[in-house]
């Protein structure tokens, strides 16, 4: 058994491996191969989403390789993986952060207090904004953990769905096509992000100018 353990770790970390110099594209293509073995495609997921900061890939791409893998019942596993993935980034803003003097993180501590930090995060995530820059921002206003991974799961949830679809469609994977994104439904999610920052953003002005 433990020479088992061994020797998967050690493929694990040699696929890992090879993915950290591949391109998103070649990945999906070397995940194809893995994907006829569940248990080690979803251990090698796991092992991308822990690495994937580092390596300035879209979230989304995780999505797309599990619906590649796993269809639609795995959206809730890529919604974990794409939740997950997003720590790294607001940990280093939030340890970085201090103690809160600087100018940015006093006016996104503004910005949570007014619209709750789950929200902001949510609605954030909502808009076409790079994911870890979304993190970065929400570790440096200092928005607590556990709202931030609910925001996170809820603003990513129609993103995952997106990149679900796209890696169900195996044809479109292997021609390389990433997309899949209906520029309707960008602009509606968009809307919706901006919407939900909107109402508790003007109250809150409204509040200080009386005051």
């Amino acid at each position: 058994m433990k020479r088992r353990l061994v020797a998967g770790s050690t493929v694990l970390a040699v696929v890992v491996a090879g993915f950290l110099i591949a391109s998103p594209e070649a990945v999906l293509d070397e995940l194809g191969r893995i994907a006829a073995r569940p248990l080690r495609f979803g251990l090698v997921l796991f092992a991308l989403a822990a690495v994937r900061p580092f390596l300035a890939w879209p979230t989304t791409l995780l999505a797309v390789a599990v619906g590649y893998g796993y269809g639609w019942p795995g959206v809730p596993f890529g919604l974990l993986l794409v939740t997950l993935t997003a720590l790294p980034p607001y940990w280093l803003a939030l340890v970085g952060r201090g103690d809160g003097e600087g100018r940015v993180a006093k006016v996104g501590e503004r910005v949570v207090s007014a619209t709750g930090g789950t929200r902001s995060v949510a609605a954030s995530r909502l808009l076409p904004a790079p994911s870890d820059a979304v993190s970065v921002a929400a570790g440096v206003a200092g928005v607590g953990t556990v709202p931030f991974l609910l925001g996170t799961a809820v603003g990513e949830l129609p993103w995952v769905v997106a990149g679900v679809a796209v890696g169900v469609s195996a044809d479109r994977v292997a021609a390389g096509d990433l997309s899949g994104l209906d520029p309707a439904v960008l602009v509606g999610m968009a809307a919706a992000g901006v919407l939900l920052l909107a109402g508790p953003l003007y109250r809150g002005y409204r509040e200080q100018s009386a005051a």
